[in-house]
């Protein structure tokens, strides 16, 4: 039984930081009476009434483009402030808002599904659009977050489909079953049928997200940052990222995907085969980045500020090479070995 939790301790970590929710699960909020979806100064209020907080990060000038951020498990939005500072400089719009069981959103610590993380990305770029017509919108998931942009544009459950002229996918959970090996899906399934309150921290794994301790010292004070994690949620973290992983096939957008050569949560083999898997993509379309220093949380890094000057110019000057570099080895680094 040991070897069974630390395996499935394991992957808990694949989400960001080696900690998700440790709390009673509660039901969804309902609305009374029907809810039209729509954003306020400092909330996404969806269509069943959930409130979620939303953030941004506005130019002073002309906006050139928006960027709709979403957080990895067990983070929530204020994971873009240092990012959205940056871009904002350069008239990039940056919206983050806490997904459900995360940060400050209803009922922290309970996994709402794919089917609604999917369904409140698409009605908040339908908002965003409205509210900046003719302005191009970008889709840009960390971690978690990329998966969640992964099976939304991908329309893996059936939900709406997000509006957007592109995706930015940091560090994507695309670790899925179908990726993993026979131990820990038998034990996963295990520990969910017998002990699913059970709550894992990863903490003994030794697992560095990032080369920014400073930064992670500020995660494990931040009350808002979950700290603990039950089966039942790795286990729904575990079928988003494999519905994520089998939703390469469908994304043809233009698409930059970002890995860093030290990222110790989500192995490279299942990145390497995501990508393998993406549909052939007209020249300058795709691109790949691959950051020999680089951690699992690339915008936060210690050279995290290379990695957001990366996404700003993929964003403004489409076709230009990025200016770390990062693209002149990145097939070859993200092709799976034979």
């Amino acid at each position: 039984m040991r070897r069974t939790r630390r395996a499935v301790a394991a992957l808990s970590f694949a989400g960001l930081l080696a900690a998700c929710a440790g709390t009673e699960p509660q039901p969804p909020i309902h609305a009374t009476t029907p809810v039209t979806p729509h954003l306020t100064n400092d909330a996404f209020i969806a269509n069943d009434g959930a409130q979620l907080p939303l953030r941004s990060w506005l130019p002073e000038g002309r906006i050139r483009a928006v960027v709709v951020a979403v957080h990895g498990m067990n983070d929530y939005s204020h994971a873009f402030a240092g990012p959205g500072q940056e871009w904002a400089k350069h008239g990039i719009a940056t919206y983050a808002y806490d997904q459900r069981g995360f940060g400050a959103a209803p009922t922290p610590g309970s996994w709402p599904g794919t089917y609604l993380l999917d369904a409140d990305l698409a009605a908040v770029t339908r908002l965003l659009h409205a509210r900046y017509p003719g302005v191009p919108l970008y889709l840009l998931g960390e971690s978690m977050g990329g998966a969640v942009v992964a099976t939304a544009e991908a329309g893996a459950t059936g939900a709406e489909q997000p509006q957007a002229d592109g995706i930015i996918l940091v560090a994507p959970a695309v670790w899925g079953k179908q990726t993993i090996n026979v131990f820990l899906r038998v034990a996963l399934w295990t520990l969910d049928k017998i002990a699913p309150r059970w709550t894992f921290t990863g903490q003994s794994l030794k697992i560095r997200p990032s080369d920014n301790i400073e930064m992670l010292r500020e995660l494990s004070r931040d009350p808002l940052v979950i700290k603990e994690t039950q089966v039942g949620t790795i286990s729904g973290l575990v079928d988003l990222m494999s519905e994520a992983f089998a939703s390469a096939p469908q994304l043809r957008q233009r698409m930059l995907l970002l890995y860093g050569a030290n990222d110790q949560v989500i192995p490279p083999g299942p990145t390497q085969k995501f990508i393998a898997a993406l549909p052939p993509a007209a020249p300058g379309t795709r691109v790949l980045s691959y950051y020999d220093h680089g951690y699992h949380m690339l915008l936060r890094d210690l050279e995290g500020q290379l990695v957001q000057h990366d996404v700003e110019n993929w964003i403004l000057a489409p076709g230009a090479p990025l200016p770390s570099g990062a693209d002149s080895r990145a097939v070859e680094a993200l092709t799976p070995q034979s």
